[in-house]
């Protein structure tokens, strides 16, 4: 895969987490569980988050691999969950993504975009 390539999917990785973290921006737990309208915009960048992160680990396994550090398996299992298991999604589980996990994600993958952009293209 093209190195922009992968620098598309961590882009769009990077834009849900910070677009997931300025929704609950200053909310509270109880908040985010009775504000529906706030649930469903978070819902669909985690679905945003885990698409782009499976797209990459198919286009990339090799590049996925040497980023450890990134929860690569849970983004994908998270997506799937929301996606498939759409009527059992627990809204408890995703206000600790939302609010524990995703502050911790979003340096980790910025030092992917970092890494990334210091490799020299393949040719």
């Amino acid at each position: 895969m093209k190195p922009e390539r992968r620098a598309d999917y961590l882009a769009h990785m990077v834009d849900a987490v910070q677009t997931a973290l300025s929704y609950v921006a200053g909310m509270d737990r109880d908040t985010f569980l009775s504000d529906r309208r706030t649930q469903q915009a978070v819902l669909h960048n985690i679905l945003v988050l885990g698409e782009a992160a499976t797209q990459l680990g198919q286009a990339a396994p090799d590049w996925v691999s040497a980023c450890p550090e990134i929860p690569w398996a849970g983004l994908r299992g998270m997506r799937n969950r929301i996606a498939h298991g759409y009527f059992d999604i627990d809204l408890g589980v995703v206000w600790t993504t939302v609010h524990d996990a995703m502050p911790a994600l979003l340096p980790q993958l910025r030092a992917a975009q970092a890494r990334l952009a210091a490799d020299p293209p393949a040719g």
